[in-house]
């Protein structure tokens, strides 16, 4: 029996022929990742609770400061300082200030095949260049940082064969937002997410990441993409090379498949409070906003503030909406003043700030207030997660937030 791209990255890291689902196998992990949201809680227990504390490979930690940067409370400067100076002291490749972790991953450390742990939700975008990238908790993240190993239960595997292109104006946000309201937020549990098929090759990079990323929000285990041309161009332009790439086998079993026409996909909305609970944008027209959020892992590249910039060039943000726009990495904010994309942003009226999470976290910039309405390319819509419980938030692409901050309510590119 064949096995799935999952499949056979699990059988690599544990060192086996053969894998199939249900199984579960020891495994080496191949790079783990750290952010200010949980990390202080691993050192905690790495110097409190092990009686011989001691790391397996340091040179497989990477750890990013990102969710609350600047500082906003001594609290966080005390838990920023933490991690800072442990990363110091044990020689662990840090990063402060320079992107969401997960965009930095990409841009400097993903490699393919590769099987990588996060202590973060949404690590399944690394599958974007062929890698298995989970979500951990810091107690699975701490066990892996000491011995190097962890467990894996081999998931069964969803196939999505996605044919044609996006239609003009609709984008892989848009995608991703469909395929989650078509199997629902519970569609993937514990399942890997697989995209394949002629489709995929009109996806560039940044889309591909994208759809990747947000797959845990139908409760996916991770996602994976075959590794074609496009993705090895970025891993080269990148100074990298792939650990293995691999493709599922003619014979492989998945436990469904889906076949997904992208030229009819359109511009998505997800209403408050579920991500899986979406409509066509169009449909959500009109209802006014306070708030406008471009950025996060999800939509915070290049091609994403292009995007913004071309639509909001030449107007001005409605008087009555925040437009906040937060490039993911320092790589992407130089290059889109390289650009002149920051200065278009301006002059319309908006708020550029430093890369870091920023509202899509919901604990430090741009939090939005009681009864009030935020549109965001960010990654969730749950009940307070851009703050006060009693708001209200509503996940679309850059370009239908763009328009929406113009407009000062939910609208897409051709309204305004």
């Amino acid at each position: 029996m064949g096995m799935t791209i999952a499949e056979k990255i699990i059988a690599r890291a544990a060192g086996v022929v053969t894998v199939k689902a249900g199984e579960i196998h020891t495994v080496e992990v191949d790079q783990l990742l750290s952010n200010d949201g949980t990390t202080h809680l691993t050192i905690d227990m790495y110097n409190n609770q092990l009686k011989h504390p001691r790391m397996a490979d340091v040179n497989k930690l990477v750890w990013v400061v990102d969710h609350n940067v600047p500082a906003d409370s001594p609290r966080t400067a005390a838990s920023q300082k933490k991690m800072r100076d442990f990363a110091k002291e044990h020689g662990i490749t840090f990063y402060e200030g320079q992107g969401v972790c997960h965009q930095i991953m990409m841009e400097n450390h993903v490699r393919p095949g590769e099987l990588i742990f996060g202590a973060d939700s949404h690590t399944c975008a690394y599958g974007a260049l062929g890698a298995f990238g989970t979500g951990v908790g810091c107690t699975d993240y701490l066990y892996a940082m000491v011995t190097g190993k962890s467990w894996v239960l081999v998931p069964e595997t969803l196939r999505f064969h996605l044919t044609g292109r996006l239609p003009e104006g609709v984008y892989a946000r848009d995608l991703i937002l469909t395929i989650i309201g078509k199997i629902g937020a519970n569609g993937a549990n514990y399942k890997a997410m697989e995209f394949t098929g002629e489709g995929l090759k009109t996806l560039n990079m940044s889309d591909r990441i994208s759809v990747c990323n947000l797959c845990v929000e139908a409760g996916a285990k991770t996602a994976l993409m075959e590794v074609d041309e496009i993705a090895m161009d970025y891993l080269h332009a990148h100074g990298r090379e792939p650990k293995a790439c691999f493709t599922s086998d003619a014979d492989a079993v998945f436990a469904a498949s889906y076949d997904i026409d992208l030229s009819t996909v359109t511009p998505i909305v997800a209403k408050p409070h579920f991500v899986d609970h979406v409509c066509p944008a169009e449909e959500a027209a009109g209802i006014r906003i306070d708030e406008a959020f471009l950025g996060s892992c999800n939509n915070g590249r290049i091609e994403d503030l292009r995007v913004g910039a071309a639509i909001i060039k030449g107007k001005k943000v409605h008087p009555l909406v925040r437009f906040l726009v937060v490039p993911a990495s320092q790589a992407v904010y130089c290059q889109a003043l390289k650009e002149g994309l920051l200065q278009i942003f301006m002059e319309a009226g908006a708020i550029v700030m430093n890369p870091n999470c920023s509202v899509c976290w919901g604990s430090c910039q741009g939090v939005i207030g009681e009864g009030e309405t935020l549109i965001s390319t960010g990654t969730r819509n749950f009940k307070g997660r851009a703050g006060h419980r009693d708001s209200f938030v509503y996940l679309a692409s850059a370009a239908t937030v763009t328009a929406s901050a113009v407009k000062g309510e939910i609208a897409t590119a051709d309204m305004v």
